[in-house]
């Protein structure tokens, strides 16, 4: 596999409709949201578990793309693996509680048999010093929160369900009223945002790529990810989100030919009113009525004066 040579800096634009896309846990669940403006707020968090399920899900059992971070997975056991590997001879390794490397070559040894076996070390990094020590890694792959182009307003809505969860429940019901109807009806609520349009920003270093091992073939199958983990993350609670644009910025060099916040200005929002495109700070916006789809929004990139060595591939 050839490792990654060339920075990639890009943009991910979803949607979401009539569903909570990361709920708040402090907060009784509400979809997460910036308090001074308003504005959602998804965790970087929980787009990278969506990038881990997806892999998971296409690669599964393939050499190199296991998943380190994965749910009910004890980490220590993992760690424990590339013990065993690197001292087949060593019966401690199978069962001591703490383990550490030897020296600074096996400490080597052991993050690179980490990196070369799971996917999301070698793209995210981990802290993998948690009692059977194996080192710490940085990633070439970061992502930001992503945050909603405008203000959203999450709606609370009650749900019932008609089944009791034992005899007690359907008998405290019962005794609740005459109503047979409602006997073992459960009250319940939901938090939905009605539409969102959200964007986060990502930074592939090739140098650290360099000491991960992440390669081109890693990067595609990132860019895949990114473009359809949401087909297979459905669920009641998240209600329809799709990828809806994938905006990479190529630079031809390890170091990059332009900083990442000028190449990401060249990505411009507005809300598309009857086929004329408004920025969404125009004040007029305020008499019209909330987006409740993609199409009110419109995607423009400035291609115009493009940095020497950067190119721009639109990938969804």
């Amino acid at each position: 596999m050839t490792t990654l040579s060339r920075r990639h800096d890009f943009a991910l634009i979803f949607d979401v409709t009539n569903g909570n896309p990361n709920g708040d846990p402090d907060a009784g669940n509400l979809p997460r949201l910036d308090p001074e403006t308003n504005h959602g707020l998804v965790s970087d968090v929980s787009l990278k578990r969506k990038i881990r399920n997806y892999v998971d899900l296409a690669r599964t059992g393939e050499a190199g793309h296991h998943i380190y971070v994965q749910e009910g997975a004890i980490l220590n056991e993992m760690h424990r693996k590339a013990y065993v590997a690197l001292r087949p001879d060593d019966t401690k390794a199978a069962k001591d509680a703490k383990l550490n490397p030897r020296d600074d070559a096996e400490a080597l040894k052991l993050r690179d048999w980490m990196c070369a076996n799971f996917f999301d070390v070698r793209t995210f990094g981990a802290v993998m010093s948690t009692g059977i020590n194996c080192g710490q890694v940085k990633g070439p792959v970061q992502m930001t929160f992503a945050a909603s182009v405008e203000p959203i307003m999450p709606v609370e809505i009650t749900v019932t369900r008609m089944a009791a969860t034992n005899e007690a429940e359907k008998k405290k019901a019962a005794e609740g009223g005459d109503d047979q109807r409602s006997d073992n009806r459960t009250m319940g609520r939901k938090h939905i945002v009605p539409y969102g349009l959200y964007v986060a920003h990502g930074f592939i270093s090739a140098k650290f790529a360099e000491k991960t091992g992440f390669s081109e073939d890693d990067l595609a199958l990132l860019f895949e990810a990114l473009g359809a983990m949401f087909e297979h993350d459905r669920s009641a609670a998240r209600g329809e989100m799709t990828t809806r644009r994938l905006i990479v910025f190529r630079h031809e060099n390890a170091l990059g030919n332009a900083p990442a916040h000028k190449l990401f200005d060249r990505i411009r929002i507005g809300r598309n009113v009857d086929g004329e495109v408004r920025p969404l700070d125009d004040k007029g916006l305020g008499n019209l009525a909330p987006a409740r789809r993609f199409s009110d929004y419109a995607v423009e990139i400035d291609r115009e004066g493009l940095p020497a060595g950067v190119e721009i591939l639109d990938l969804v």
